[in-house]
Parts: C-alpha cells; sequence; structure tokens
C-alpha cells in the first residue's frame, strides 16, 4: 500500500510539472505574438490573429475527433449488445455449474441434476457464441449431471452423459477434465462390480494420466474385483512407494494381496516363484513365511504326491522359516503354532543341523509346549523313544490346542506300544478319541 501511494504522489508531481511546462510554451508563443495571417478570396480580404487560427485548428481536431468517437460507439452499440449478452449467459451457465458443484457436494443430487441441466439448455441457447472454455463448460455440466444420475442409480442417463462428456471435439478443447470423466467412469464401474468397463476405461487413460495415484488407487480396486492378485500386488506397491496410504496401511495391504497370491499357487515352482519375486522386507515377514511353508505343505498333502515333491517341499519350508525359527521368542502363541505345524510334516527329512537348532531351541525354552511336542515329534522319527516319551508326556500336560493334543496322545500311544505297555497304550488311545 505505500509503494502504491508514493507511485500515485510521483505521478501527479509529474502531471503538475508537464502542466507547467505547456503553460510556459503557451505563454511564450502566443503571449507577444503579433502575427497575423490573410486569407484571400476575391475580391475580399480576411486578416486574422494567428493565435486564434491556431486555437480554432486545436478546437477543429478536438471537435472532429468526438464526432468520430461519438460515431464509432454508435456504430458499436449492436456488437456491444450481443457481447452483453453473451456474459450474461456466460456468467449465468458458470453460476448454474458452480450451483449443480456445490449441491453435488451436499448431497442434493436432484438439484444438482435440475442446474447441470439448466447450465445444458443455456449452453444450446448459444450456440453461436463463442467463449473461452465453452467446451470445458459444457464437458463439466455433462459429468455432474452423470455423477448425480450414478448417486440416483440411474444408469442409462449416467452413461448417456458420459458419452456426450466424452465426444472427440470436447476432448480436445479440454483434455484434463476428460480424464477426470474417465477416472469417474472407472469408479461407477467399480462401484457397479462391472470388470469388464473397468478395465475398458482404465485402458483409454492416456499413458501419463495412468500413473497417477487417483488412476493407481482405482487400478488396484479394478484388480482385486477382477482377482488379478499378481496385478494387484504390483499396484499396491507403487502405490505404497508412491505414499498413498500410511506405511500401516501399506504394509496390511500388501501383506493381504501377498497372502492371497500365495495362495493361488498351484505348484510348488509357482509357489516358489512366487516367493522368488516378493521383497526382501516382505520374506522376512512371519505372517508370510508361515503362509508359504502352509500352503506348500497342502501342495504335497495328496498320497499321491512322489516322495521328491515331498523333500522338496520341507527344503522349501524350512528355508523359508528359517528366519521365523531364529525370532521365535517374540511371536505370539499362535505364530508358535503355526510354526510348530508348518514344520511338522517335513520332520521326517529333518537335517542334523536343524535337528540341533530344535534341540538348541528346546532348552533355552524348556516349559514351551509347542517347543516339546516338536521335539518330542522329532525325536519319534529318529526312533529315540525314551526321550520322546519324555518331551510328548511333558507337552501332554501343557497343550491346549485340541488337534496338538490329540496327535501328542496318539504318538505317546504309539510309543507306548512299542514297548509293550499295552494298558498305557490303550489309555493314551482313550484320550486321543476323546478329543476328537
Amino acid at each position: 500500500m505505500t509503494g502504491r501511494r508514493q507511485g500515485g504522489a510521483m505521478r501527479s508531481v509529474f502531471w503538475l510539472l508537464g502542466l507547467a511546462t505547456l503553460a510556459v510554451a503557451l505563454a511564450l508563443l502566443v503571449g507577444h505574438n503579433a502575427a497575423t495571417l490573410t486569407l484571400f478570396w476575391p475580391p475580399y480580404r480576411f486578416d486574422v490573429s494567428f493565435n486564434f487560427v491556431l486555437f480554432a485548428l486545436v478546437a477543429g481536431f478536438v471537435l472532429l475527433h468526438l464526432a468520430l468517437r461519438a460515431f464509432g460507439a454508435l456504430r458499436d452499440l449492436p456488437a456491444q449488445a450481443q457481447r452483453w449478452r453473451s456474459q450474461q449467459i456466460e456468467r449465468a451457465v458458470v453460476g448454474a455449474v458452480m450451483d449443480a458443484l456445490s449441491l453435488q457436494l451436499s448431497g442434493r443430487f436432484v438439484r444438482a441434476q435440475a442446474a447441470a441441466q439448466q447450465a445444458l439448455d443455456q449452453l444450446k441457447s448459444a450456440t453461436s457464441t463463442p467463449w473461452p472454455r465453452r467446451e470445458q463448460l459444457q464437458l463439466l455440466a455433462h459429468l455432474l449431471l452423470a455423477e448425480s444420475a450414478q448417486s440416483l442409480q440411474n444408469r442409462e442417463r449416467r452413461d448417456a452423459n458420459l458419452q456426450a462428456a466424452l465426444q472427440p471435439r470436447l476432448a480436445r478443447s479440454a483434455p484434463e477434465a476428460v480424464e477426470g470423466a474417465l477416472l469417474r467412469a472407472v469408479r461407477w464401474a467399480v462401484e457397479d462390480r462391472d470388470h469388464g468397463a473397468a478395465r475398458s476405461r482404465l485402458a483409454e487413460l492416456p499413458q501419463g494420466a495412468a500413473r497417477r495415484t487417483q488412476a493407481l488407487r482405482l487400478k488396484l480396486r479394478v484388480a482385486r474385483l477382477g482377482g488379478a492378485t499378481a496385478e494387484a500386488l504390483e499396484t499396491a506397491r507403487l502405490l505404497a512407494k508412491h505414499r498413498a496410504f500410511s506405511p500401516e496401511a501399506s504394509r496390511s495391504i500388501v501383506r493381504g494381496l501377498v497372502l492371497d497370491v500365495l495362495h493361488e499357487a498351484h505348484d510348488l515352482p509357482q509357489l516358489q516363484e512366487v516367493w522368488n519375486g516378493l521383497d526382501a522386507s516382505e520374506q522376512v515377514m512371519p505372517e508370510l513365511a508361515l503362509a508359504a511353508a502352509q500352503r506348500a505343505n497342502q501342495l504335497v498333502a495328496d498320497p499321491l504326491v512322489s516322495e521328491s515333491d515331498r523333500v522338496q517341499a520341507a527344503d522349501l519350508a524350512r528355508t523359508w522359516l528359517e528366519p521365523v525359527w531364529q525370532g521365535f521368542e517374540a511371536l505370539d502363541a499362535g505364530q508358535q503354532r503355526q510354526l510348530v505345524l508348518a514344520l511338522e510334516p517335513g520332520l521326517p527329512q529333518l537335517d542334523a543341523t536343524w535337528l540341533a537348532r530344535l534341540e538348541q531351541a528346546q532348552r533355552q525354552m524348556p516349559n514351551n509346549a509347542y517347543l516339546q511336542y516338536l521335539a518330542g515329534q522329532a525325536c519319534m522319527q529318529r526312533q529315540l523313544w525314551g526321550k520322546a516319551a519324555q518331551l510328548l508326556g511333558q507337552a501332554s500336560h501343557s497343550l491346549l490346542e485340541p488337534g496338538l493334543l490329540r496327535r501328542t496322545w496318539c504318538a505317546l500311544a504309539l510309543l507306548a506300544e512299542e514297548r509293550g505297555d499295552e494298558a498305557t497304550a490303550q489309555g493314551a488311545w482313550k484320550k486321543a478319541a476323546l478329543l476328537n
């Protein structure tokens, strides 16, 4: 404000100096000018003061200029009237579009439709008037009308206005608005559970628009809608990289998608390929490692599966579970149970290294029922009957999970039969049967 005031004061000073200079120049020119101008018009002679002629010429020029300005203004009156009417229509259209947007955001969809339709009607009534953003206003009006129709479940009207908004003429004039219309169309298709339409609209997006966060979010929803779990996983990773979600939400989404991909594996090579495609941070997640190992055990659970496949599945499960095993103490009870169940099918192929790890963990946590059970089963596979009976007997008093407890009593019954103790074996079989 201070700078503006100073600038205005300086301009006033320059104007005063200019007027003073003009006054001095005129005074010097006409103050003592005794010259006359003689005009001859036979047989007449006119003697006129030079100052009078000079002032007459200046006055005549001013009058002629004002007359030409007045004539030009009179001639431009029809164009000005047309321009005024066009401005009024343009203002009315802009106001109707803004009203439609406000009503749409406030949830008044019927009134929003009416306002958007009013804008379109006014645009149709002034087809010959060129506006700077006429096509953009028309596209937005169609889009708001389609959005309101979608909220009112009027799909026929929605689709008609969407097609009108995607006209090539409007697309050339307002490409950003067209991209927004395509994104809204994808969202509507997802809401309608129409996977094919959503895919088609996504394919229409330009390459630059398809990489934006909003488009990637929609792509994730479309992939999950169509069951394309692998594509959804890649999109979720990209969104996490762009920080489209909070860190907790990103981990949760990626973890859930990885679990789905693991469960969709149909054989061991495919399961191994999926696991190798995971990031290093994902491979150390206990939930994912446990899910991968359990899926490997499920794939070889069929009795017709060859022994080589069983050995391969056991080796893969132990490799994937090794980081989880190292943090056994940090696992909750449910994860410890899942780890025991994932390692148990591979006990016949357990090597000396893993057996030493198991014994060391059991010695470090002697009261852990899951380690007692797993170590007892491993000893039983090695025909270490005494140690197996001791560990399984301890586990039978601590285990609360019915499935593991039933298998514990079955193993104790087999051990009792092995040493010829029929009474103990029958008691163990009875306890196992009662848990069914």
